[in-house]
């Protein structure tokens, strides 16, 4: 470390903390495509100008979960550039690796393994957008950790019970445990938290001496009744977390009263949606840990593109026009146009002196033509700013007030667009688009044999992951249930199939078995995928359409949350499923064949007037068990001689943890110290009150 700089000693961890990197995003975009890559060079550069003990990454560092071979050149090549060199390592690992990086063949850190020479480690947990898919288990970071560039940590691999167990790293004195826990959706989070499902575990020996910061890729903000995780779930004896997904940059600490831990929230460093929490000015941390002392430095990125939005609402400028007057619309354009232009010079004078901001900035407004207003033809708008800003297409957005929903008598003719219309889709997901549809249709067009919730995990992987067969292999296998279901009972009349069939469907919604149905269908999707012999897709050759816009202005936003798909216990989909011991193996089941037994207009009744008249597929009595998945800132160079490489520690037994389970509510004392003073002062960042004993 440089000598001159006294804040920094043998005993204080030096941390750069970053979240949500999106690499790729845009990447095929004339304009915008390398702002993921300059960025991401920009925060590695940060990292090695200011010498620090490791990198540590909080979810989606890629924007797709099948990054494109350009992404992923780019990013192990900025990753040997930066993280690998001669510079030693001044920490150690004291737990046992085998439990914290159990996600590849390689079970050690990185800088200790004796064919890598590694200057900066990087610690990541996945997110959303890169979480691991498919019967391995497998996400992007598995790549770059089987590599040797990436320590991939956090990844639970069971859906009932999550064990936390923490990278035990001491430096000198300070001793830090590092807890990390990828993306998992939040309605189950949320589920096994309330069911105490969830456990940290802890050193028992010395408890009081260990920071302990713990790393996490969920909804902080709510969005439903369960779609989100609140702080007060967290066990009280963390001391920082380090909270990803949300991609406002609210980098300052903020303290839980009720935990009284602190939580950061830096941020994406990319703007992958023109909504206002983008346009906040986006910061990565320099996080610096001594004994059981923090102190974090917000660092602005000056790579980032300018983003600047404003909402306009017409029905405030009645003193210069309504919807009677003569030639509104020019008006209301002319307007636009006014407040365009005061952004874009706005923009300019910020960007003067800094030459690393790209030239063009995005620009949105928002325009609330509600009132009887009519919108303007936005494409002929936007030429006007063609070469001025980022995002020409898509600078304006109208909206409307979203009305109350009118009583519809005629339920026949029904007009779904008056029924769906919203103020915006910004920050929806699929999930919650069927959903929103399902609530506002009439009774006559609700689902029969799929939930909600089924029918929009199935469409959101069909659209995030391509599972062609999702949707198919979904209605297939909840209509084999149900028609086992229905025998079982003996129900014969039609009167009674519809409603038997109402109650099986509702006895199902919002349980584990239901989350049980999703996960296999989506199983016997791949692997009908597999049997067919199709791979997936290369991203280069299959968004051949350029993405000219952002995620707020198309309907479909990004990924859900860690999608539970792994595993399958039951083998492939190729081994007769459905076929007795005597009848012979199809040769191979061609797509044509399979949609045309699939789409034949047939009910319940006629299911079971015609039993011999069915697929094989259909008349399997095979068990469906449930199977457990996975789940898914220049110093001058100072010559240092090569340190040679600690041996690797002995790996601590797990009887060396204590569990805590996460609603434990147990007063321990924490004693920390921390800095509360402002970011931008020069003082000791070790200064600051104590924090009191509980």
């Amino acid at each position: 470390m440089s000598s001159e700089n006294t804040l920094d000693d043998e005993d204080t961890f030096k941390i750069l903390i970053a979240t949500d990197i999106h690499l790729g995003y845009l990447e095929k975009d004339a304009i915008r495509g390398n702002d993921s890559y300059n960025t991401l060079d920009e925060i590695l550069k940060c990292a090695k100008t200011n010498q620090v003990d490791f990198i540590l990454l909080g979810g989606d560092l890629f924007h797709d979960n099948k990054p494109s071979r350009r992404c992923l050149h780019n990013c192990i090549t900025m990753l040997r550039r930066y993280c690998m060199g001669d510079t030693p390592i001044h920490f150690n690992i004291l737990s046992d690796q085998n439990v914290n990086f159990n996600t590849t063949e390689f079970p050690w850190v990185n800088y200790q393994d004796e064919n890598l020479n590694i200057s900066i480690p990087a610690f990541s947990i996945h997110g959303n957008h890169d979480d691991p898919t498919g019967a391995e288990g497998l996400c992007a970071l598995d790549l770059l950790s089987a590599s040797g560039l990436v320590n991939h940590f956090g990844h639970s691999h069971s859906v009932e019970k999550i064990e936390i167990s923490p990278i035990l790293m001491q430096k000198g004195k300070t001793k830090l445990a590092l807890f990390g826990l990828g993306s998992i959706p939040d309605e189950r989070l949320y589920r096994m938290f309330v069911n105490n499902q969830v456990t940290m575990l802890r050193p028992k020996e010395d408890q009081d001496e260990w920071f302990n910061l713990f790393t996490i890729h969920q909804n902080r903000s709510k969005h439903g009744p369960t779609n989100y995780i609140p702080e007060q779930f967290l066990d009280d004896f963390i001391d920082l977390v380090v909270w990803g997904h949300e991609h406002e940059c609210l980098i300052a600490p903020t303290r839980n009263e009720q935990q009284l831990f602190y939580v950061t929230q830096p941020g994406s460093s990319v703007a992958t949606s023109l909504s206002p929490g983008e346009a906040t000015k986006k910061h990565i941390g320099l996080l610096r840990v001594k004994g059981r002392k923090m102190n974090l430095e917000k660092i602005p990125l000056k790579t980032v593109r300018q983003f600047f939005i404003q909402d306009v609402v017409l029905a405030d400028y009645q003193d210069q026009f309504t919807p009677d007057t003569p030639q509104v619309t020019k008006k209301v354009e002319d307007l636009c146009y006014a407040k365009v232009t005061e952004m874009l010079e706005e923009a300019e004078r910020e960007r003067l002196g800094c030459l690393l901001t790209p030239e063009k900035p995005l620009i949105r407004l928002r325009v609330d033509y509600s009132g009887g207003f009519e919108a303007f033809n936005t494409s002929r708008f936007s030429q006007k700013f063609v070469e001025r800003v980022a995002n020409p297409k898509d600078i304006i957005h109208f909206l409307r007030r979203r009305e109350q929903k009118e009583d519809i008598k005629d339920e026949v003719n029904v007009d779904y667009g008056k029924l769906l219309k919203t103020t915006a889709v910004e920050g929806l997901r699929v999930e919650d688009l069927v959903k929103q549809y399902f609530e506002a249709t009439e009774q006559t067009v609700q689902l029969s044999l799929l939930t909600e919730k089924g029918m929009g995990k199935a469409i959101q992987e069909f659209v995030d992951k391509d599972e062609k067969d999702a949707i198919e292999e979904l209605i297939t296998y909840q209509l084999e249930k149900t028609q086992r279901h229905l025998q079982a009972r003996g129900v014969t009349t039609e009167q009674d199939i519809d409603a038997e069939i109402r109650l099986f469907r509702d006895s199902k919604k919002n349980t584990t078995e239901e989350e049980n149905e999703i996960k296999e269908a989506i199983n016997r999707a791949k692997a009908l995928r597999l049997e067919r012999g199709d791979e997936p897709v290369d991203a280069d050759l299959s968004r051949e359409l350029a993405l000219d816009s952002d995620e707020d202005s198309v309907p479909f936003p990004p990924p859900a949350r860690g999608r539970g798909r792994g595993g399958r216990g039951r083998g492939g989909r190729g081994r007769g499923r459905g076929a007795t011991p005597s009848e012979p193996k199809p040769a191979g089941r061609s797509r044509s064949q399979k949609s045309s037994a699939t789409t034949q207009s047939r009910s319940i009744m006629q299911a079971f007037q015609a039993p011999s008249q069915r697929s094989s597929r259909t008349s399997t009595t095979t068990s469906y068990a449930d199977v457990e998945m996975t789940i898914d800132d220049s110093d001058e160079d100072i010559p240092v001689m090569k340190a040679s490489r600690p041996p690797p520690r002995p790996a601590s037994s797990s009887s060396s943890f204590t569990k805590y389970s996460s609603q434990s509510q147990s007063q321990s004392s924490k004693g920390i110290a921390f800095d509360d003073s402002d970011d931008d002062e020069e003082d000791d960042p070790f200064k600051g009150p104590s924090r009191s004993r509980r």
